[in-house]
């Protein structure tokens, strides 16, 4: 049987339990009020947390920055140890990086998370010989520690995932021993200061873009593949890559005064000439929508780029009429000038398809 409440406080029998009534539409505007101002208050917090998060960001961004400049050098991999291992060769690079970019977008993890995995793999490399046959694994075992480090419990990868990955080439107890022992080598300094880290405060200072985030990240990762880009610190590469992706989508650059603002110019340029030709598996990861599909974006600004270098070069040809004074004159002239030695075109050459056929060589009592 329904209760209802009396003027005495206490509940008793009620006939109309399946009747409204005037007090339960009040009953529910005061809900309906009491949660507008719940809301409001948890807005007016988060907002106000926000402004204190952003007062005190401000006060020790300098501090921040000079102590993550401070650590990207004392976790810097040296390349000229890279190139003296004795089976891995640098072409072999990009094969492991498309493994690794792969497994990172598989287990959705942080950005972060992949610009350490190859930090920890090259310090690895600069430190230790490492064979061809555990290359894969190391890399695999970086992949562990970076994700142990940076991101959440539930999306770090176990090692019979990334036994299953590895099409189960190598046992369990190998990942294990691989992960102590990277951690060894590098007397377990985990901690870098990646490019993400660096364009996360050098977009501070401006309206949020999310597409101009996503593009820097996108060239950042391409310069990954490259040895040129190995030496080169974070800080440089995360500036350089959004000096280009501002570029790219007509986004007014930084400041030079400012400190995203000071790029390297020589780095610009030798990131813009590896846009031409980046991994298909960075292309397939940047094409997706969440990412705002700057893979395209790219490709469609480096077609319109070459298409205008071939409209520039696209001039008429000039033709040239040699008098017979101004022919025997030439020879003389050529005289003054080092000229490369050219050899003599063989008699029995044949023009086929418009070049010429090589002499062939004589042999026997010609020879």
């Amino acid at each position: 049987m329904p209760f209802r409440q009396s003027s005495y406080g206490q509940y008793v029998p009620c006939d109309s339990f399946f009747v409204e009534s005037d007090e339960d539409a009040l009953y529910a505007a005061r809900e309906q009020q009491r949660r507008r101002t719940r809301a409001i208050a948890e807005m007016q917090q988060r907002t106000m947390g926000q402004e204190l998060s952003k007062l005190t960001a401000e006060e020790y961004q300098d501090d921040v920055l000079a102590h993550m400049v401070q650590m990207e050098s004392a976790t810097m991999p040296d390349v000229s140890s890279i190139d003296i291992q004795t089976e891995i060769q640098w072409y072999m690079r990009p094969y492991l990086l498309d493994f690794l970019v792969e497994a990172h977008a598989a287990f959705q993890l942080l950005p972060e998370t992949l610009f350490l995995t190859v930090n920890l793999l090259d310090r690895y490399c600069s430190k230790r010989v490492v064979y061809k046959r555990h290359y894969q694994l190391v890399g695999c075992a970086a992949l562990l520690i970076a994700a142990k480090y940076g991101d959440r419990k539930e999306h770090v990868p176990t090692i019979k995932e990334l036994r299953s990955m590895c099409c189960s080439l190598y046992d369990e107890d190998m990942f294990i021993q691989m992960e102590w022992h990277v951690l060894q080598t590098l007397n377990w300094m985990v901690g870098h200061s990646t490019v993400d880290s660096f364009v996360q405060i050098a977009m501070s200072s401006s309206t949020p873009d999310p597409e101009v985030e996503h593009m820097t990240l996108y060239i950042a990762e391409v310069a990954l593949f490259h040895r040129d880009f190995v030496s080169v610190t974070p800080s440089v590469l995360a500036r350089s890559s959004m000096a280009i992706a501002r570029h790219i989508l007509s986004r007014p650059q930084a400041s030079p005064s400012d400190w995203a603002g000071m790029y390297d110019h020589s780095t610009v340029m030798n990131l813009s000439h590896c846009l031409y030709q980046p991994s298909q598996v960075l292309v397939r990861k940047y094409s997706s929508n969440q990412l705002s599909g700057v893979a395209s974006t790219v490709e469609d600004f480096l077609q319109q780029q070459l298409a205008l270098s071939q409209r520039n070069a696209a001039v008429a040809p000039v033709e040239v009429t040699v008098t017979h004074e101004e022919h025997r004159v030439a020879p003389q002239v050529g005289t003054q000038v080092p000229q490369t030695p050219q050899k003599t075109m063989y008699a029995g050459s044949v023009m086929a398809n418009g070049c010429i056929t090589p002499p062939i060589t004589p042999d026997g009592d010609q020879y």
